[in-house]
């Protein structure tokens, strides 16, 4: 009977230990726009991991150090069980609710990229293009964006044209400067629009910049080295395409021309190490982020 006990005890401890492995790396997905939560959240976290550990030290010290019985060590291992199932619900649900939560976005982003023909489908299209991009960025890029994140920046980047009176939108002549002045101020008004959801204050600058030029002449006139990466990234993915997408005043360029003005403008408007990365992605690639509704 003891070896069957010993053996329960040691299959919960390493059970456990996988579990604490397993929420190790969910804590470091919940960075996002998504699952960051408050301060309070984020301490609760911090102990059910501290907790883990200290039911996993509890295993070993009975083990070790006590004489349990078939009753204590089947309550160890079945309970160590339960808490494998309970964290594999809980990613399940939490996986749901971001993939849920971002549908819901992107209908909420196409109806307000509608008001706008010349926008409609705009901001899917750099969402797509954004997490392409990212599957091609170098890891060591990777490591400092959360990709969630990163999606919900591109997919809210132009949210802010909500502000913007749609005589100026969709005004077929060139715009006067007032015009252009109310037009230049969407970034602000969109990082106003998303103020009240706390955890994306961590994307607002990705959103207030992505207009910014690397030789500093961009809307706000902030430095390269003030500009966030994402925001530059999401800059390139943006200048395609509004260079690519059909407007009521211009006929779409090609994919080609596209990725020559890319790197005409690469070092003074567009980062020039990312543009580098950009114009590798195959064309077909690039092609399929086009949505539905804007493919022609």
């Amino acid at each position: 009977m003891k070896p069957l006990i010993i053996a329960l005890i040691i299959a919960g401890a390493a059970v456990m230990m996988t579990n604490i492995i397993r929420y190790n790396r969910f804590l470091h997905t919940t960075h996002d726009v998504l699952s960051s939560g408050s301060s309070r959240d984020r301490f609760r976290k911090y102990l059910a991991l501290v907790l883990l550990i200290f039911f996993l030290i509890g295993y070993l010290c009975i083990a070790i150090l006590s004489r349990p019985d078939l009753m204590m060590a089947l309550i160890l291992f079945f309970g160590s069980i339960f808490v494998m199932i309970v964290l594999t619900l809980m990613y399940g649900l939490l996986d749901t609710a971001k993939k849920r939560s971002i549908d819901i976005a992107e209908v909420l982003v196409g109806v307000i990229d509608a008001r706008d023909p010349n926008l409609n489908g705009h901001s899917l299209h750099v969402q797509n293009l954004t997490m392409l991009f990212y599957k091609y960025l170098p890891n060591d890029i990777k490591g400092v964006i959360n990709p969630v994140s990163l999606e919900y920046a591109a997919l809210m980047h132009d949210v802010g044209k909500l502000g913007v009176p749609e005589a100026i939108l969709n005004k077929p002549a060139k715009l006067t400067e007032e015009e252009w002045d109310v037009m230049r101020s969407h970034p602000e008004v969109g990082v106003k629009i998303l103020k009240p959801l706390e955890t994306f204050d961590r994307i607002s600058d990705w959103i207030l910049y992505h207009h910014e030029r690397v030789d500093g002449n961009g809307y706000y006139k902030v430095p390269k080295e003030n500009i966030p990466l994402a925001a530059r990234i999401i800059a390139i993915a943006d200048t395609y395409s509004a260079i690519t997408m059909r407007r009521s005043y211009k006929a779409p360029r090609t994919h080609e021309e596209a990725i020559q003005i890319i790197k005409d403008v690469a070092g003074t408007q567009l980062d020039r190490n990312l543009v580098e990365i950009f114009v590798k992605i195959p064309k077909e690639e690039l092609a399929n982020c086009i949505p539905e509704q804007v493919k022609y």
